[in-house]
């Protein structure tokens, strides 16, 4: 991370690369043959920068380049009728790979900014009768949705979607991330929902305390916070827990530049989370005991070249001191949970 400021937020290193459509298709074709089912997410209109930096005629008119920093840009998806047919080309060959019912179109972490300072923009509200940049956002997502709907798909989005309005459809299948209460949130309000709160959740964050725990990020999500997880809310009705149709865990790579520092992050505490998702069994729910099950399977790992993290801490060369990363106390993300979901709680 040569160069980067103290905070570790920038890196100018290349991370990852592309897909081409082969190798799509071959990972699905790897993946049904062991009776997976791959769902793939195309983000927008926020997260898009890429695609405006390749096509500045998608974008608001700011000269954009393909990020070279972690977080949220500020760079959205114009909606000009190219834009959106833009959207429309991309689903159409996104379908035409993956023939799972879900497709993801993010809808999150979309900031507003360049649409209120967009004349076209704003001149495209009034023409819709929008009251705002949220029923914009709202206006988007259904244009996409009926879109799948064509295709015979689902659409799978972020909780930020019910933020943004009424009429989102409530076919979409929300993804609930901004902590415990958005799940909550969703079922209530009849939505289908994946939980996958990220205090709970997200593997990217860090594990421990330690300090040679690599580019520390977040809050600590030990292996205990994992197992005690439960994914469905305690203040649902019988009909609404039905509505949970699952829970996930993320993990965003962005500060992970390689597979082994991937393995690192996500095992053993996608072992514990295996469990939270598929069942405890009534002699199997506690955490000593599952502990002991899992020093049997750490060798597994170990022979199959996993780059684990052990149950003792960080081994030397795991160790990142180039990299301090981003960590957050959880009193911190507790506090900033209300303004976190402000949004869906008007």
């Amino acid at each position: 991370m040569q160069g980067a400021p103290p905070h570790g937020k920038l890196d100018s290193r290349p991370h990852g690369g592309y897909y081409s459509r082969e190798d799509l298709e071959e990972l699905v074709a790897f993946a049904t043959e062991r009776h997976i089912r791959v769902v793939p997410e195309i983000d927008m209109p926020g997260h898009i920068q890429a695609a405006v930096a390749a096509y500045p005629e998608l974008g608001n008119g700011a000269q954009v380049v393909v990020m070279e920093e972690w977080g949220i840009s500020k760079h959205v998806l114009n909606m000009s009728d190219k834009a959106l047919e833009f959207c429309k080309d991309v689903l159409d060959t996104v379908c035409d790979i993956f023939p799972g019912e879900f497709i993801g179109i993010g809808g999150d972490e979309c900031p507003h900014d360049e649409w209120k300072a967009n004349p076209n923009i704003q001149s495209k509200m009034k023409q819709l009768g929008l009251a705002d940049e949220a029923a914009l956002h709202e206006w988007f997502i259904g244009q996409m949705a009926a879109h799948l709907h064509v295709h015979g798909r689902r659409p799978y989005g972020w909780d930020e979607l019910m933020g943004c309005g009424d009429k989102v459809p409530k076919d979409v299948l929300i993804a609930a991330w901004r902590g415990i209460e958005p799940t909550e949130i969703a079922a209530k309000r009849g939505f289908e929902v994946i939980a996958c709160p990220d205090m709970k959740c997200y593997l990217d964050y860090r594990q421990s305390e330690d300090k040679n725990e690599p580019t520390p990020v977040g809050v600590v999500l030990s292996l205990e916070d994992i197992y005690n997880f439960d994914p469905v809310p305690e203040g649902l009705t019988q009909d609404e827990k039905k509505k949970v149709m699952g829970t996930q865990v993320n993990v965003w790579a962005e500060h992970m530049e390689s597979a082994s520092r991937v393995n690192y992050m996500v095992f053993p505490r996608l072992c514990a989370f295996a469990e939270v998702a598929w069942g405890k069994a009534d002699n199997h729910s506690d955490i000593g005991d599952f502990k002991v099950r899992l020093e049997q399977h750490l060798p597994r790992l170990e022979a199959l070249g996993v780059n684990y993290r052990p149950l003792s801490g960080p081994r030397p060369w795991n160790a990142r001191p180039d990299a301090p990363g981003k960590p957050r106390s959880m009193q911190h993300r507790v506090e900033k949970q209300p303004r976190f979901i402000a949004d869906l709680l008007q």
